[in-house]
């Protein structure tokens, strides 16, 4: 079994919103008010606090006359706060993310529903102290009754329910084709068959508009009411920005992995690579992490082979005829000719024909191997 999320936009109402509203706000509370108190406690008496302490501390916060309001809404979001809360700093003490921050009234904001706080019948869905289901723009049908729902309101104003389903995923139907995928800036994705997907550049396309947004939200008082006006704005073309590029990204990989059995790609380390102050801007319009994070799950749904190559195979500089590989090859040089066997070669071409080929290897070898010949394509 396998675990799916469906998101879907919904349009609360006014009561909905309000409780809602009032939701976001006491997991705030509660949220900062356990994170101060978990920092205090190791910073001036030494002490580490776990899950357990936390949602005591949760307990003896609602008895409070200060914070009786706190009991209004549901109490499976607040706990669910401190759980989430507990996994990053779980995930910070593991060095894989920062110290957790505090929750602002102005970012996204989100509420997490386990069965006993909300009900799915009939694709209605009810939440707890509201008796009005959820008005749900269904764009698919989920494949089973959802375990868990995430409600979030973004920066946008726009309100969307994301609901957790367990399901078997159905393998496709075999097909007798691999593919190397050398991803680039001019094009997203270069496969090793000649197939090149072309760069929208998103942000490109809306700066204009996201920079005249940005100038006009600068001349507004802050904390003022046209100043929230205004920064609205902003937020509805950066989530226009963010969802053509999610868009374009789920079709092209959807694309890859129906039509091939074997996917070799390149691990690239995207997080040091937008280091460079040229790039950076254009490496994250592109989206490669993400490109490769869904091609990963979805070749594990519907039975494809995912295969990821070392990031320092010089793939680029590598001959796909003879195996030769040249000193340097700047940049700027997007087509070159072999001086071993005078092949006139397409940069992204031979490097994605050199990826599947390596691909090939490590599937047949294992993930150790290191060969000694040229690999040929």
């Amino acid at each position: 079994m396998r675990e799916r999320a469906y998101k879907y936009r919904f349009y609360p109402t006014t009561e909905q919103a309000d409780l809602l509203a009032q939701t976001f706000g006491c997991i705030r509370v509660v949220y900062n008010s356990i994170l101060k108190w978990r920092t205090d406690a190791y910073y001036n008496n030494g002490e580490s606090t776990n899950y357990n302490s936390a949602s005591a501390k949760l307990t003896e916060l609602k008895k409070q006359d200060e914070f009786n309001w706190l009991n209004d809404v549901s109490c499976v979001p607040l706990q669910q706060s401190i759980r989430n809360q507990q996994t990053a700093f779980t995930n910070f003490f593991k060095g894989r993310t920062k110290y957790p921050n505090v929750k602002k009234k102005r970012s996204n904001q989100s509420a997490e529903f386990t069965k006993s706080a909300f009900k799915y019948k009939d694709r209605k869905v009810y939440i707890a102290k509201c008796k009005a289901p959820l008005n749900i723009k269904w764009s698919r049908e989920i494949l089973s009754a959802p375990t868990t729902i995430t409600i979030s309101k973004d920066c946008a104003g726009r309100w969307f329910v994301s609901m957790l389903c367990r399901f078997e995923p159905k393998s496709l139907p075999v097909v007798n084709k691999t593919v190397g995928i050398d991803l680039g800036l001019t094009d997203i994705a270069i496969t090793s068959d000649g197939f090149k997907s072309g760069n929208p550049r998103h942000t490109a396309k809306y700066a204009a508009k996201l920079k005249k947004a940005q100038k006009h939200l600068s001349k507004k008082k802050k904390g003022s009411a046209n100043f929230h006006k205004a920064k609205l704005v902003v937020a509805k073309i950066q989530a226009k920005i963010g969802d053509s590029r999610r868009d374009f990204t789920h079709k092209l990989t959807t694309k890859l992995i129906n039509e091939n059995q074997v996917i070799s790609c390149e691990s690239l380390s995207v997080k040091n690579m937008v280091k460079n102050k040229k790039l950076s801007k254009a490496i994250s319009d592109a989206n490669w992490d993400e490109f490769v994070r869904q091609l990963a799950y979805k070749a594990d749904w519907y039975g494809r082979t995912l295969v990821k190559i070392n990031k320092w195979y010089p793939s680029s500089k590598r001959c796909n005829c003879c195996g030769h590989v040249v000193d340097s090859l700047p940049l700027h040089i997007r087509h070159w000719t072999c001086p071993a066997c005078e092949s006139k070669l397409d940069r992204d071409t031979n490097a994605a024909i050199n990826i599947k080929g390596a691909g090939q290897a490590l599937l047949a070898c294992g993930v150790k191997v290191r060969p000694k010949q040229p690999l040929c394509c």
